[in-house]
């Protein structure tokens, strides 16, 4: 199980893009990396091709982000969080947030 999922709000904790907030786009399992919306954002020259239709210009496009350099985005203290995986007694495992054991998945 991974501590953060497709879909979860993320805050940056380090990089250029710190404090930046995001939603998860893809995870990156072999790799270890995060594609989040609005983060890590780098502008790509594109050259027109006839053959395609597509046009010319500057596109913005995002890279995937080490998920060593987030956490997860808690709603209720507004605040950046640990995640730890809790096994429970019928055998399921859920997330929760280290600091107040409140379990993310239910």
């Amino acid at each position: 199980m991974e501590k953060i999922k497709k879909g979860d709000e993320v805050v940056v904790i380090a990089g250029r893009d710190k404090g930046r907030r995001g939603v998860v786009l893809t995870v990156l399992v072999k790799e270890k990396k995060l594609l989040v919306e609005g983060i890590n954002t780098v502008k790509k020259h594109v050259k027109p091709n006839p053959n395609t239709g597509e046009r010319g210009g500057i596109t913005i496009k995002t890279q995937p982000i080490d998920r060593s350099n987030v956490m997860l985005w808690d709603q209720a203290s507004d605040k950046g969080r640990r995640v730890w995986i809790k096994t429970l007694e019928n055998g399921k495992k859920v997330r929760c947030f280290k600091s107040t054991n409140e379990m993310i998945d239910v």
